[in-house]
């Protein structure tokens, strides 16, 4: 695709907890002191801030023949998540449709790679290095994935439709790159909160900027 008819989508993504909640519910003291306390140590406090890996995409169907000539995600060819250390590597993969994943098992331990999600449900049975095994994505959706000997090990596979995603860095900053001209909705997704959306008009040249605070927020009160 000509850089005179794409544009380009940028900004950053944080997340944000609900501390404020906490110091402004008139317990702020006592809460404070119970969870300092020694009987709460085991309870990690989920750091908001250090919150990364969103996946920011446009939702909707594309013609193919819009998509550019590579995707934007940092690629790995083939795509791949590996077995490392009793982790998957990396833990977050966004992949188009139809895209086969390989499943390496660098250590020197067994692992046994599965998932029962219904966007799709595979076993690979036991296996270590040097084999390799593989899967297909053909159906758009999350798909987690585990390991069915150890407990701690777990990602998460994300299959879209078209190819108009990407993944945060480190501080946040994101870039959508070679988007045709149009009216677009932007979703930011991460497996730990619910999804955002936002409405979009991309010209036919130049940068948008667009920024997303992340949080738990806008579920329905029961």
């Amino acid at each position: 695709m000509s850089d005179c008819t794409a544009g380009t989508i940028s900004g950053n993504v944080h997340a944000e907890g609900r501390d404020n909640e906490i110091k402004n519910s008139g317990n702020s003291g006592s809460s404070s002191g119970a969870y300092d306390s020694r009987a709460y140590k085991f309870a990690t406090k989920t750091d908001y801030t250090a919150m990364h890996e969103f996946v920011v995409s446009l939702e909707g169907t594309f013609d193919p023949k819009s998509f550019p000539a590579s995707n934007q995600v940092a690629q790995v060819v083939p795509w791949k998540i590996s077995q490392h250390k009793a982790r998957f590597e990396p833990h977050i993969l966004t992949v188009l449709k139809g895209t086969t994943v390989e499943w390496p098992n660098n250590d020197d331990i067994f692992h046994n790679v599965f998932s029962y999600s219904e966007t799709k449900q595979f076993d690979l049975g036991l296996y270590k290095n040097p084999e390799i095994k593989s899967v297909t994505f053909d159906t758009c959706g999350r798909v987690d994935v585990f390991c069915s000997i150890h407990s701690s090990m777990s990602c998460v596979v994300l299959v879209l439709d078209n190819p108009y995603f990407t993944k945060t860095d480190q501080n946040g900053d994101y870039k959508l790159l070679n988007v045709p001209p149009g009216k677009y909705t932007v979703k930011v997704w991460h497996e730990r909160l619910p999804a955002q959306r936002m409405e979009v008009i991309v010209p036919d040249t130049g940068e948008v900027k667009m920024n997303f605070t992340m949080g738990i927020k806008g579920l329905p009160k029961i």
